[in-house]
């Protein structure tokens, strides 16, 4: 947890706080998903560019619940 959160202290961005954490190495993925579960909050969100990529890799019922989810409770 302490790396995950140094890597989002020491970024501009969400972006940048997730590339921090995931170049610590190591459980790269779990400390990037922290990072960005941080970054999400104090940034107000994914960037829309980022989210678009991501849900474009999903198939089309994964994306279709995210979506619902999304507008359910608000968030990016």
């Amino acid at each position: 947890m302490p790396p995950s959160l140094l890597a989002f202290l020491q970024a501009t961005d969400f972006e940048d706080s997730v590339r921090n954490a995931v170049s610590l190495g190591g459980d790269a993925d779990t400390m990037a998903c922290i990072a960005g579960a941080v970054a999400h909050a104090f940034h107000g969100g994914i960037p829309q560019r980022i989210a678009d990529v991501a849900l474009a890799g999903w198939m089309i019922a994964c994306a279709d619940v995210v979506q619902k989810f999304s507008a359910r409770f608000g968030v990016r």
